[in-house]
């Protein structure tokens, strides 16, 4: 049986569709098992019946025709049940029913199994036969294997709207699972971006009178996809900042990487054609970032292919036909890259979705920076399917809708405009105060990784940053960064800010953040070596970034230092040893280096229970809301099996953040917040009513949470959140608190905020 699954599974990879698949599955399980019949039904929640939607045994041309309600038959009870329905003399038990359309003989023997993606029934497998008989528990598992693997191409069919002729189980409308990449909605056609193949090019011999002409040849494609690169970046010279054009200065760089022409110069000399020897050096290249556990460094894979797809369309002198974008264009590609969005005339691009990727890709902060909406790393979704389809595309929650209803396209039109206007109104709280009507004031400040999040978090009117990741500058090296190097990225940061605070999080990498030049290789690197503990081994390291940090805070003094992932006092106490050390150090050696205020995030739950003691020793906590969540809760959230699990309103979590808050005010110290939890209006309620006196979020977010903030005095919020915490569902905390923003003439905020 494990070698036929392992055959099936093979043949449905391979199918052009999930009609091809469902076929595929009746014949071969038909065959396998020795059954005179096999079918396959589909839920349809809005009519609330299952279509027979392939078959083997039954008469041809039925499949498509048969419906059963959720009530009736043998089919309808193992639905009801949600398990599988074993017996030998089917006709005689109470819930048979015989289905004459489908020319059925009167089987006897009966086994039904249920088809379950992540909690949801979406189909039923059955198989029968004429003589009386029990399937065995062999039989039984095989069939359970099939329904396990069948489910998700069920799901992903349906929700990319696939199937034709068979209706989708979604009433609701179909939806494709992403991540966000840049917010907002938009509705519109979808275009497929157009790339030459780099692995369509054979390899072929060249003569040696040759080689001098194909590597002139090959030198100018590269100066032509220079010329390319800069038209390209002038087209948004008006959109973009200096530091987001930047991003194509990175294009360019690689595009002028001697190590990379060479090599490819290299093989056209042993004898091979240039387009071959460009796709050998860009593949081989693609592969070393590809295999790098860093999701930024994976990233900048994208970055190479787009190049080598570039260079070999003006190498062979095909350039890509000319493409048609409507008014409405929605870019839909396996990799969408920044120059293919370059490419859409202005004022026409609505929107991006790409299959891969994620909010780190290039394409993702150019559309944050030109406010497209956007949604990476859509699984399950064929871009050639989708060509010239009507789509909606959710930049807040990473969602795409693949064949919208009249209604649904109604619907989200009408939240687009609201979003707008939401929008518009919201501009005019840019230079008001977060301050609640009962006159308490709620600094906002921003998150930051990158240089280019320096300039709209100042547009967007942040008191300062919350929480500068200073990860990215030890991951896009290939060597840890000097202290030079640091010190002149955190003072420019410092002087953007000053006098307003600014917030830096010493080094934290491990678990989902490596450095390709220092891999950390754990079993469960989630529980392992990352963050505070990292640096407190390699002191060497720690002290360098200090160093840099205390000198870059020269003569500003809104430098506050803060240490990640604590787990235990003795590391506070290490850390903050390390830190005067480092200050005595620059001091004496001439830098007017104020001692800065110092915090720790509390992000694990033996934080949570030592809040107190850490409070004693710092100056101020910062809660880590996605990875506290992430640790109370058990639960990767990247994990699509048990992502809906995971809610930073669940009760455990709230209480955890009350204990926090309690511990930091018991010792007069202030406790702010960072993470999505705090970008999140219906969270935002809760977090005043806990107490948190800063809240930390990305730049684009912070005027619809300073509008619930002018909206809720700290006393209503207060009690809203003494009642939300007697609670003990996550939905029905989110739906106490969103109907909370409803009765305060926020209701705008539930959908786009969450």
């Amino acid at each position: 049986m494990l070698n036929v699954l392992r055959q099936i599974v093979q043949e449905v990879n391979e199918a052009q569709d999930l009609n091809e698949v469902l076929r595929i599955i009746v014949q071969r399980v038909s065959a396998t098992m020795g059954v005179e019949a096999c079918s396959v039904y589909l839920a349809d929640n809005e009519k609330k019946h299952y279509l027979l939607a392939a078959s083997v045994g039954f008469l041809e041309g039925v499949d498509g025709k048969v419906a059963i309600h959720f009530t009736e038959g043998l089919v309808g009870l193992v639905g009801e049940r949600e398990e599988t329905i074993n017996l030998d003399d089917a006709p005689n038990h109470p819930r048979y029913r015989y289905f004459p359309e489908t020319g059925e003989e009167r089987y006897q023997a009966f086994l039904g199994v249920p088809i379950i993606h992540q909690r949801k029934l979406v189909g039923i497998l059955v198989v029968q036969q004429r003589q009386p008989r029990r399937f065995d528990e062999g039989e039984v598992a095989f069939l359970i294997t099939i329904c396990a693997q069948l489910a998700g191409y069920i799901v992903h069919a349906q929700t990319a709207g696939l199937i034709s002729d068979l209706p989708s189980s979604d009433s609701q409308g179909t939806i494709l699972q992403g991540t966000a990449g840049a917010p907002g909605i938009a509705i519109g056609e979808a275009v497929i971006v157009l790339t030459s193949d780099l692995d369509a090019i054979p390899d072929k011999e060249i003569e040696p009178q040759e080689i001098e002409a194909e590597i002139n040849a090959f030198e100018q494609a590269l100066a032509l996809t220079r010329q390319d690169i800069e038209s390209l970046k002038e087209r948004l010279d008006k959109k973009l900042l200096p530091e987001e054009q930047n991003l194509f200065d990175a294009y360019l760089s690689i595009l002028d990487s001697p190590s990379i022409k060479q090599d490819i110069i290299s093989i056209i000399q042993e004898g091979h054609w240039a387009p071959w020897a460009l796709r050998k050096i860009i593949k081989r290249q693609v592969h070393k970032f590809e295999a790098m556990e860093d999701l930024y460094l994976r990233e900048r894979s994208a970055d190479l292919r787009d190049l080598g797809r570039r260079v070999l369309s003006n190498l062979q002198s095909e350039h890509l036909p000319t493409q048609e974008f409507p008014s409405d264009t929605i870019l839909v590609g396996d990799e969408v890259s920044a120059s293919a969005l370059a490419e859409v005339p202005q004022g026409k691009l609505q929107g991006v979705v790409s299959t891969k990727g994620s909010a780190n890709a290039h394409v993702a902060i150019l559309a944050r920076a030109m406010g497209i909406p956007a949604v990476m790393a859509v699984s399950g979704l064929p871009p050639h399917k989708l060509e010239g389809k009507k789509i909606i595309v959710d930049g807040y929650n990473g969602e795409i809708f693949t064949s919208p209803s009249s209604k649904m396209i109604s619907e989200f039109y009408r939240l687009a405009q609201e979003e707008k206007e939401l929008y518009a109104g919201l501009d005019e709280l840019r230079e008001l105060r977060a301050q609640t009507p009962d006159g308490v004031r709620i600094p906002l400040c921003a998150n930051a990784g990158l240089v280019a999040d320096i300039r709209p978090a100042q547009q967007a009117g942040a008191e300062g940053i919350g929480l500068y990741r200073t990860e990215i500058p030890f991951m896009i090296r290939d060597r840890f960064p000097g202290e030079e190097e640091q010190y002149l990225i955190y003072r420019q940061l410092l002087e953007n800010f000053a006098p307003k605070p600014v917030t830096i999080r010493t080094l934290d990498v491990g678990g989902d953040k490596t450095l390709p030049y220092f891999p950390v290789k754990e079993e469960n690197p989630y529980l392992g070596w990352r963050g505070i503990r990292i640096t407190l081994d390699h002191p060497e390291i720690f002290l360098v970034q200090l160093r840099a940090l205390l000198r870059a805070s020269s003569g500003l003094k809104n430098l506050r230092i803060l240490f990640p992932m604590i787990a235990s006092i003795s590391e506070v106490e290490e850390a903050l040893r390390l830190l005067r050390q480092a200050h005595r150090e620059v001091v004496d050696e001439g830098a007017n280096a104020h001692f800065p205020e110092v915090g720790v995030m509390i992000e694990v739950p033996s934080a949570v229970f030592l809040a107190n003691e850490l409070a004693k020793r710092v100056d101020f906590l910062s809660v880590g809301s996605n990875d506290l969540t992430q640790y109370l809760l058990a639960v990767d959230r990247n994990n699509i099996h048990v992502a809906n699990i995971y809610d930073s309103l669940h009760p455990a979590v709230l209480q955890a953040l009350k204990s926090i808050v309690d511990a930091a005010h018991e010792n007069n110290k202030r406790v702010s917040i960072c993470g999505e939890m705090a970008s999140e209006p219906v969270a935002v309620i809760p977090l005043l009513g806990l107490g948190f006196d800063m809240l930390s979020m990305n730049a684009h977010s912070i005027s619809r949470v300073k509008w619930v903030i002018r909206n809720f005095t700290i006393e209503n919020a207060r009690l809203l959140t003494q009642e939300a915490l007697t609670m003990v569902h996550p939905k029905e905390i989110r739906s106490f608190f969103e109907k909370a923003l409803e009765d305060a003439g926020l209701g705008g905020l539930v959908r786009v905020g969450r």
